[in-house]
């Protein structure tokens, strides 16, 4: 990842509406969100998540599917992974003690155990 993809994505989260999307969109990974009840669940009109949509898609952090009549929004892991990869890429200088905490603490969301509670 660039800088400027960086940003993009960055920026993309940068609002209110779209991070509180996104963080929905993971929450209910692998299945997704129809567009509309995306609006439905975060209170806002349709067209104005359509808009919120379209810039996290551009931003590479969701990705659509067409089922039937309904579009199906899923957050793109790979699009998260990339970009914290890119955060974190030369973490306090290469420091295994100062980084070590920080790694811990976000690899408990998916480990076996963390899903078993």
């Amino acid at each position: 990842m660039d800088s400027n993809t960086a940003i993009a994505a960055l920026g993309a989260l940068a609002q209110t509406t779209r991070l509180e999307t996104f963080r929905l969109l993971v929450r209910h990974e692998p299945d997704g969100i129809p567009a509309g009840e995306l609006a439905r669940l975060i209170d806002v009109p349709q067209n104005t998540m359509s808009a919120h949509l379209a810039t996290l898609s551009r931003a590479g952090l969701v990705t659509s599917e067409r089922q039937s009549r309904s579009i199906i929004y899923r957050a793109d892991l790979n699009g998260l992974r990339e970009l914290t990869l890119f955060l974190l890429k030369d973490c306090c200088g290469g420091s295994t003690e100062l980084c070590a905490p920080l790694i811990a603490e976000l690899a408990p969301c998916c480990s076996p155990e963390a899903k078993a509670s």
